[in-house]
């Protein structure tokens, strides 16, 4: 009597496809070896496609068959034994040599003959025939969808597939994805500590549940998809989906990334002036310690010898940022006057912006037509594959800019300005809060290159606020000038 294997596979390992696949070719399989009288020696269950060679547990019944284990293979279908040719023709030869004796199937008769095994290729063609058909209209259906602008996969973290092929944003989600991109352009933080935000803020995985990982993180930072664009197999495209930030704030943390800027979390922080100051003799960090009562600033001396052997108070410190920070304060008077010039200047902006927009219609129409252009070019064979991917990246790119901001870059410095008088003005009650945190904040924003050198602590403004300082000294000396001159 012939020996038989039971080989049953269905062509997913996904819990929630195909689940009674294979529970359901056991039952049949079995039931047609009980009424045919065929001896099952033992049983090959497996969860992958057929389409390529390679399958493990495939190769182990064969491999066994070649030990002569067995002389026969029980399948629901001939399909479920193969859908390639190179495990298909094994099949065949396996019956030339007589390594297998018998085919059985409930559903397709097998004789071992040669118009049986001429038969039998002709079902593996078949079935090869009909996932190449498969693979080939879904490849048709995506390259329609990236035509169209829409994503040809599962929605990331922030949107979700609506079940009819279209992708929406997920209100619920959406604005803390924004929350972590507006976090990350503070550059402050480390991508681990972007991951414990990201946990505080109830950003979990869409399939588990679970807080995110520093790869999410660094997936979801570095994709286009967020500002209106999506890759696919290294190309870009331009998408019809909502986006959650503009290109300008996702380029901003595109630079902030590259920095891998280190940084401890302020909230975590037991010294409000901890962690931003070095010392300007051996460039080590400045540490604290509390003594009876008190915050104390140190050098580390990592580094080797350092002659800084001062203690500075926690106090001394305030005082010296109070001082730094009201000399660039901007008062009630000179705020005003200087918000009314901005609105004018914005009201100007404003009315010329129809003019503005027409321009940047033409400018898209341009872009339009040069990748229609460089698509036809690269159809001719004009240009390689890369070639043709990196121009369409940087059109596709240009043309998002126009359209998500096509005022280009002529109101650019409103917003900039705008928030630089504000913080010019908040100075004044900044510097009067009681706790050092918000003025350590406030001097790391109208500041760097922090030094301490004999309890002084020395930096540089940034631009603008170097120029404000320098318009403020430049003033009051004309003013004393002035007033010795009419003395």
């Amino acid at each position: 009597m012939n020996k038989y294997f039971l080989y049953v596979r269905k062509s997913t390992d996904t819990e929630d496809k195909q689940v009674l696949s294979i529970q359901s070719q056991l039952i049949e399989t079995r039931l047609f070896a009980k009424k045919e009288g065929l001896a099952i020696i033992d049983e090959f269950q497996e969860a992958k496609t057929a389409r390529s060679p390679g399958r493990p547990v495939f190769n182990q019944m064969i491999k066994l068959i070649e030990q002569g284990k067995a002389d026969g293979i029980i399948a629901w279908h001939p399909d479920r034994l193969a859908r390639n040719s190179i495990d298909g023709g094994k099949i065949i030869y396996l019956t030339d040599i007589g390594n297998i004796v018998d085919l059985r199937f409930p559903t397709y008769r097998f004789d071992n003959t040669a118009q049986g095994k001429f038969m039998l290729s002709i079902s593996f063609g078949q079935s090869k025939y009909y996932v190449d058909n498969l693979s080939e209209n879904t490849k048709r259906g995506i390259r329609e969808k990236l035509r169209r602008g829409e994503y040809p996969g599962f929605a990331p973290i922030g949107y979700t597939n609506d079940g009819k092929g279209k992708i929406l944003v997920d209100e619920a989600v959406a604005p803390l994805v924004k929350k972590l991109f507006l976090l990350c352009t503070e550059n402050k933080y480390t991508l681990d500590d972007l991951k414990k935000l990201a946990a505080a803020l109830g950003l979990v995985s869409k399939r588990f549940k679970k807080p995110l990982v520093i790869s999410n993180i660094a997936r979801i930072l570095h994709n286009p998809f967020y500002y209106g664009a999506f890759s696919f197999k290294g190309e870009l495209y331009q998408g019809t989906h909502q986006p959650i930030i503009d290109k300008e704030l996702f380029d901003i943390v595109q630079e902030v990334l590259k920095l891998k800027s280190k940084a401890i979390l302020h909230k975590n922080r037991y010294f409000a002036l901890k962690g931003f100051m070095r010392c300007a003799e051996c460039g080590c960090q400045i540490t604290a310690e509390n003594q009876k009562g008190h915050n104390y600033y140190r050098c580390t001396k990592r580094k080797g010898p350092c002659s800084q052997k001062k203690y500075t108070r926690e106090e001394e410190l305030t005082e010296q940022i109070k001082t730094a920070i009201l000399a660039i304060q901007l008062d009630d008077g000179i705020f005003s006057l200087m918000m009314n010039e901005l609105k004018r200047e914005i009201g100007l902006f404003e009315a010329g912006k129809i003019h503005t927009q027409r321009s940047a219609e033409i400018k898209i129409e341009e872009i339009n037509q040069k990748l229609k252009k460089l698509l036809d070019l690269y159809i001719d064979g004009g240009i390689s594959e890369e070639e043709y991917k990196k121009k369409k990246y940087q059109l596709v790119n240009r043309k998002v800019d126009w359209e998500t901001n096509p005022q280009n870059s002529d109101g650019k410095w409103f917003e900039p300005m705008k928030n630089f008088l504000t913080l010019a003005h908040q100075a004044g009650c900044i510097a009067l809060a009681a706790n050092p945190a918000p003025q350590r904040e406030f001097l790391e924003k109208i500041g760097l290159n922090f030094r301490l050198f004999q309890k002084n602590l020395s930096f540089s403004y940034k631009i603008p606020f170097n120029f404000l300082l320098e318009g403020k000294k430049r003033t009051l000396g004309w003013m004393t000038r002035f007033e010795l001159a009419t003395s």
